[in-house]
C-alpha cells in the first residue's frame, strides 16, 4: 500500500511538474513573442523616420538649389545691367565729345 501511494504521489508530482513546466514554457514563448513584436515596431518606426528624413533632406536640397539658381540669375542680370550702363555711359561720353 505504501508503494502504491508513493507511486501515485510521484505520478501526481510529475504531472504537476509537467504542467508547471508547460506553463513556464508558454509564458516564455509569450514574452518572446511580445518582445519580437516590440522589436518589429521599433524597426518599422525607425524605417519610417529614415524615409521621412531622406524626403526632408531631398526637399531641402531642392530648395537650396533653387535659391542658388535664383541668386545666379540675379547676378547675371546685374552683370548685364552693369554692361548696359557702361555702354550707355560710353555712348553718352562719345556723343559729348562729338558735340565739342
Amino acid at each position: 500500500m505504501k508503494k502504491t501511494i508513493a507511486i501515485l504521489f510521484t505520478a501526481f508530482a510529475l504531472a504537476g511538474c509537467d504542467k508547471h513546466n508547460a506553463l513556464v514554457d508558454d509564458e516564455k514563448d509569450n514574452a518572446k513573442d511580445s518582445l519580437n513584436q516590440q522589436k518589429e515596431q521599433v524597426d518599422n518606426s525607425t524605417r519610417a523616420a529614415k524615409k521621412q528624413t531622406d524626403a526632408d533632406a531631398k526637399a531641402q536640397k531642392a530648395d537650396i538649389e533653387a535659391q542658388q539658381q535664383k541668386a545666379k540669375a540675379q547676378i547675371d542680370a546685374d552683370k548685364k545691367k552693369v554692361d548696359a550702363d557702361a555702354k550707355a555711359e560710353k555712348a553718352e561720353h562719345n556723343a559729348e565729345k562729338k558735340v565739342e
